[in-house]
């Protein structure tokens, strides 16, 4: 509990990955990788069918695994998108109509049961939501900063793109912020496991500490704005084009996705 970073994405932990290791998707084009998150947010809008969605997110585990990336990490980094799934994709597996597993669960709004089309639905959106989420981060831990801005400057309008980068230099501050306050707290003797009981203690906490954040904040734009800063952060490098073969990869993954849905749609006969 001492270090929020075993369960949430640290930046600080992703920077030193992308700068200090040297595996396989190290060296492929920072473009490819941007190009092959959009492939896969395009799979995994198209692909319809439990099996295939799976496949997918076995190679993406595989590709983080050939990187030389850690998987425990990985593992506790899934509780924030493994709360979204219990939440939203918890609920629909309730509400999805077919043959009922086992027992019903009784409520105050009647019986409840899970079917196995909920289920089939429940791990779906499970894959597509980790499969994501898994390449996002193998992405981010496998490129340097200085490409990663490089190519915020080359994609986003301005102001879009200073907003985005001071956003990721803040997020540090937050963090940091974040793990004083855990630590503060259990020095103090505080149980987590007693949160639901003392939350309007703990929510006053967490608003003294947001406010602690933007406060440092606000004192690091003001040092920011005495050495030069006048809304506009020049970047230095330059990130090349994509080698042919990779190329290739990236589009042929664009028409297997596209080719996919087209004979989803019309049927294999068109």
């Amino acid at each position: 509990m001492t270090a929020l970073s075993n369960h949430v994405p640290d930046p600080r932990l992703i920077t030193a990955f992308a700068e200090r290791r040297d595996g396989p998707l190290h060296r492929v084009n920072p473009w490819t990788k941007a190009g092959t998150v959009g492939a896969l947010v395009l799979a995994v809008t198209v692909f319809d069918r439990l099996a295939l969605l799976a496949g997918l997110y076995g190679a993406v585990l595989v590709v983080y695994g050939l990187a030389g990336l850690p998987y425990r990490r990985l593992a506790g980094w899934y509780t924030l998108p493994l709360l979204f799934i219990v939440s939203v994709a918890g609920p629909l597996a309730f509400l999805e109509p077919g043959t009922p597993i086992g027992g019903a669960l009784s409520t105050p709004l009647g019986e409840l049961s899970v079917t196995w089309a909920g289920l089939v639905l429940f791990l779906e959106l499970s894959c597509r939501s980790l499969t994501v989420v898994t390449f996002t981060l193998t992405a981010s831990m496998t490129t340097k900063y200085t490409d990663v801005a490089y190519m915020l400057g080359r994609l986003l309008p301005r102001p879009i793109d200073q907003i985005a980068l001071l956003t990721y230099r803040f997020t540090f501050v937050m963090i940091e912020t974040l793990e004083n306050l855990v630590k503060a707290a259990l020095s103090r003797g505080a149980n987590f496991s007693e949160f639901w009981s003392n939350k309007r203690l703990y929510a006053r906490i967490l608003g003294m500490t947001m406010l602690s954040a933007i406060e440092q904040s606000e004192r690091l734009v003001k040092s920011m704005e005495a050495r030069g800063y006048n809304g506009d952060i020049t970047l230095y490098g330059d990130v090349s084009r994509p080698p042919t073969y990779e190329l290739v990869v990236v589009i042929g993954s664009y028409v297997v996705v596209v080719g996919y849905a087209v004979v989803a749609v019309y049927g294999v006969g068109l």
